[in-house]
């Protein structure tokens, strides 16, 4: 298991190497002057040239990309262009904002899913299973922004339950598991729908296994049956499918962040891609990929505690 992780973390290093270049390139595209910005609308040409020389903006596009590598390889991310501050510092109080609100979205969106997926198996072709097929559909089908606009405009606004905009503090206060609650419910609503169906697809597949129907003939009751000895087996491809779907809750949390005002690395990348500052936003690109790879890496962990077999290979 141990090797297998070191080369995950070796073929790593090519993803963080492309996800470098990519974002370097996507900001060159990015229209607007840095030097023109930080200098104001009343600078004159001389004074924005010094900036862009002082900024190394004036060289070659493989010279400015070479020094931004060699600076990350030391571990500076450079100092935001707009705020004047460390990257590593802006990102620093960014991160656990945005891994608060995966978290909450997890905690109870992959729960809900492998539940509503392993009843839909247990009433197969019944009213039940068209049910949760339907509602899963639409909730794949869904924007985010559409749920969050909903959530905001009810549960929000008119029935004032819950804040909607800002973060009100830590998720172990009050204050903070009450904020977190529409961002939470927002980011899962489209989350949930695909480990539904995943769930019972594989379950499915599990139920007509020889082990379980062995089980059945024992007479355990049918729920025992389908915690102990189905699900165990259906929620390797449900890992699997929790670990591909990274990407989508992260691009989500970006949307959802953004809506409702929560000071994470999604909200913060939009800010920097609009104000163009390319530090900040190359900082912010950066921070996502690793979040993805860790994703991964813990996938890989979870598929050595569902089938012992993986420490065997």
């Amino acid at each position: 298991m141990l090797k297998q992780l070191a080369n995950r973390l070796v073929s790593a290093v090519p993803v963080l190497f492309g996800v470098l270049l990519l974002g370097f390139l996507l900001m060159q595209l990015i229209p607007g002057d840095v030097a023109r910005v930080i200098a104001g609308p009343t600078a004159t040409q001389d004074v924005v040239d010094a900036i862009r020389r002082d900024l190394g903006l004036d060289r070659s596009l493989p010279v400015q990309f070479a020094a931004y590598l060699g600076r990350v390889l030391q571990g500076d991310l450079g100092v935001s262009m707009i705020n004047n501050v460390p990257v590593a510092s802006e990102l620093a109080g960014a991160l656990w904002p945005t891994a608060e609100l995966v978290i909450a979205c997890l905690v109870w969106a992959v729960p809900a899913g492998i539940g509503l997926g392993a009843l839909a198996a247990m009433n197969r072709g019944g009213w039940i299973d068209r049910a949760i097929i339907a509602l899963s559909v639409i909730g794949l089908s869904t924007p985010v922004f559409f749920f969050a606009l909903v959530l905001m405009i009810y549960l929000g606004y008119y029935w004032q339950l819950f804040p909607f905009l800002g973060r009100a503090g830590p998720i172990w206060t009050l204050e903070g598991l009450n904020g977190i609650v529409l961002p939470a419910l927002t980011l899962g609503l489209s989350f949930i729908g695909p480990v539904a169906r995943m769930t019972r697809t594989a379950s499915l597949e599990v139920m007509s296994a020889d082990h379980v129907r062995t089980a059945r003939a024992k007479g355990l009751r049918e729920r025992t049956v389908m915690l102990k000895h189905v699900l165990r087996n259906a929620l390797i491809p449900v890992v699997t499918l929790v670990g591909l779907q990274a990407g989508f809750l992260l691009g989500g949390a970006v949307v959802t962040e953004t809506i409702f005002s929560w000071p994470g690395v999604g909200r913060m990348a939009v800010g920097a891609i609009l104000a163009r500052d390319m530090p900040l936003a190359q900082g912010a690109i950066l921070a996502l990929a690793i979040a993805f790879i860790a994703i991964n890496l813990l996938v890989d962990l979870a598929y050595a505690v569902l089938d012992p077999r993986v420490n065997r290979a």
